[in-house]
């Protein structure tokens, strides 16, 4: 059996309660606050994301990134913002994702994979059993001031058409997307959902007209899925 099936919105990058509401209102499924990071946009203080994570309504989910390595690190700062879905822009090296899911039930893991060749590939498929999804994006871990997302970037979205054939968790597409060509990268990837950043912002606010177009060329999209 065939259906359509249109992607879930992430806004990422989100810096006030007002932003929230904005991408709430125009239909996003959830919203994405970065905390302290090496390099990117959109960071804000523990404070604020505490505070903007209070004020989002269910169904919609608010997602904590984070470059923290450690597990004790990871769960104290959920603990503290009571967000509940942390996205993991880079690899564990303290603790593992089971650790995570024992000790924080009931809050969504989503690993951040950054696509920069075909090893992509294998670490999507070893580390997708442990996590609810996983996040393509077009960050560098390698760079000498590590890039974790929000580099505005596109990436080889064959790879991560390949990615999504290969696992069977949800795949978030982030990197470099926007109004003028989401609609194709939908085609190409087939995602369950998209993710967006600098793509609807101007002079790093939130421009709810870019956001407008943006959600309308995601609608915009028919693409058919076999269920």
């Amino acid at each position: 059996m065939r259906t359509t099936a249109t992607p879930r919105v992430k806004v990422c990058c989100i810096a006030s309660v007002e932003e929230a509401k904005i991408a709430i209102e125009l239909g996003a499924a959830a919203v994405g606050l970065v905390s302290e990071m090496p390099s990117g946009p959109g960071v804000i203080s523990e404070e604020l994301i505490e505070q903007i994570a209070a004020s989002i309504p269910p169904p919609v989910t608010s997602f904590l990134l984070t470059c923290r390595q450690d597990v004790g690190s990871i769960i104290d700062q959920q603990k503290r913002l009571r967000v509940n879905a942390i996205q993991l822009c880079d690899h564990l090296e303290g603790g593992s994702h089971r650790q995570l899911r024992d000790a924080l039930p009931g809050i969504s893991l989503v690993q951040v994979i950054h696509v920069n060749g075909p090893e992509s590939i294998k670490e999507a498929v070893v580390i997708a059993p442990h996590v609810d999804a996983i996040l393509l994006d077009s960050g560098n871990r390698t760079a000498a001031v590590k890039e974790l997302g929000g580099t505005g970037r596109v990436h080889d979205w064959n790879l991560s058409k390949q990615i999504r054939e290969a696992v069977h968790v949800p795949v978030f597409l982030a990197g470099g997307l926007n109004s003028d060509n989401v609609a194709a990268a939908i085609n190409q990837v087939g995602p369950f959902a998209v993710d967006v950043c600098s793509g609807v912002r101007t002079e790093g606010r939130l421009d709810q007209n870019k956001l407008s177009r943006f959600f309308e060329a995601v609608h915009g999209v028919h693409r058919e899925i076999e269920v």
